[in-house]
């Protein structure tokens, strides 16, 4: 039996890549439109929104934003 590969090597083009296909599957979805359900494995629930936005947020939690190290930081 095939085993999961634990290591990726992704760069941050190939996630942002992977983060635009995910929002453009979710609005096909949610539109009602039938070809994205046809790209997807099939789910237990069959609600793939939900997946899609859970995984999408993992993804930003795991982004680091810029903070710089000497002084306060200001935003704006």
């Amino acid at each position: 039996m095939p085993k999961y590969n634990r290591t990726f090597d992704l760069t941050l083009n190939d996630i942002e890549l992977l983060e635009a296909a995910l929002r453009v599957v979710e609005r096909d979805l949610s539109l009602g439109r039938e070809g994205a359900r046809a790209l997807l494995p099939a789910a237990q629930g069959e609600d793939h929104t939900s997946d899609i936005v859970e995984l999408l947020g993992r993804l930003h939690n795991q982004k680091e934003f810029y903070r710089p190290n000497n002084g306060p930081y200001v935003s704006g």
